[in-house]
């Protein structure tokens, strides 16, 4: 725990931001947890290797494996400010709330009842993930996917990278949620 009477500039600093600040800096270390920022304005970390750090959901609207598929290190960044935390005198930055959400691009182009053609990211026990549109993904639960019932979508032939037609069942903006079924759609693309 870093305490304000330690470090009293780097305490300022980041009790003087506000939720919503834009700050800019360079990537300098990327962690299996976030990545650290080295910000353009303000004091050095004493023991972190920036005063910005972005959790993996902060860093991009889209899925990923590896944070290093988002930054690189030595890129410059621009980030949201969330929080001062206080534990690790750090600032906590989203990258993510600075891009458009493509969730609503997707929302505003799409109903329910409408035919899509996904692509199937991911293999799950109870279904199958797919993405509709860069960055947008939905999950498609066994119950609506062709087959029997009681199988899985390895057991129904599904792999990953295939496509997928799928009707809209639902769609909530809030949760940032699309419901779909490939029981209900009139094509096959298999």
């Amino acid at each position: 725990m870093i305490k304000p009477s330690e470090n009293p500039d780097l305490w300022n600093f980041l009790d003087s931001l506000q939720y919503g600040d834009l700050l800019s800096g360079k990537v300098v270390a990327i962690e299996r947890f976030g990545v650290f920022v080295d910000l353009d304005d303000g004091p050095g970390h004493p023991v972190l290797p920036g005063v910005g750090f972005i959790t993996l959901p902060e860093l991009s609207w889209r899925s990923f494996e590896d944070p290093s598929e988002i930054v690189q290190i030595g890129q410059s960044v621009s980030c949201m400010f969330l929080q001062f935390d206080t534990w690790n005198g750090e600032a906590r930055l989203s990258l993510r709330e600075t891009l458009p959400d493509p969730f609503q691009a997707v929302a505003d182009s799409i109903r329910v009842g409408q035919e899509l053609t996904t692509r199937v990211t991911k293999l799950l026990p109870f279904g199958v993930i797919v993405e509709i549109s860069d960055g947008v993904e939905a999950v498609i639960h066994e119950k609506e996917l062709i087959g029997e019932p009681a199988t899985t979508a390895k057991q129904n032939g599904i792999k990953v990278g295939d496509d997928i037609a799928a009707v809209v069942l639902g769609l909530d903006r809030e949760r940032r949620t699309v419901t779909l079924s490939q029981r209900q759609a009139r094509t096959n693309l298999g």
